[in-house]
């Protein structure tokens, strides 16, 4: 009888483990047309490898990109054209601005970290869809590539290394 809540804790994690096995954004839907907090949460490196770089693709509709430090870590951004011009904020319009935001730095696989965007997500993003952030993860031993985009018909759960998505909808 002792044993019970060992083998119920034990399954229990056996069940969360597969949840938090890849890079997820923390807030798993929100509104187009506004700003959006996306946090990327990093729950293990390459094998027992530690997680050295961590590259974000920020996708197309995605503007006013701005990571936020993290100390012991640097940052670095790569600029470019937007295929289009975009409004936010005070009717401000853009036409290029981050493509793709990378963190450099240490973490080791035993340890859980987070990765944080504040991003401005555009009115010409549609509602309903799920919006997918590609993540290149690389260790000290390996990589993780996490942008596999689900095909119609298909879940982030039917792909080895699924890109971190967030379901966008009608604008508040």
């Amino acid at each position: 009888m002792k044993r019970f809540p060992f083998v119920v804790g034990l399954l229990a994690s056996a069940l969360i483990v597969p949840a938090h096995a890849h890079i997820t954004l923390e807030r798993q839907e929100t509104a187009v047309g506004g700003p959006y907090k996306a946090v990327f949460r990093l729950p293990h490196g390459c094998g027992n490898s530690p997680t050295l770089k961590v590259r974000v693709r920020i996708p197309e509709g995605v503007i006013g990109v701005k990571p936020m430090p993290k100390p012991g870590w640097q940052i670095e951004t790569v600029k470019g054209k937007y295929e289009k011009s975009y409004t936010m904020f005070h009717d401000v319009t853009v036409s290029e601005g981050v493509k793709e935001v990378a963190w450099s730095g240490r973490l080791p696989d035993e340890n859980y970290d987070e990765l944080v965007l504040s991003v401005y997500l555009t009115d010409d993003l549609k509602p309903g869809t799920t919006l997918y952030f590609p993540v290149v993860q690389e260790c000290e031993t390996g990589v993780h590539r996490w942008i596999e985009i689900p095909q119609a018909g298909k879940s982030a759960a039917d792909y080895k290394e699924p890109a971190p998505g967030v379901k966008l909808l009608p604008k508040r």
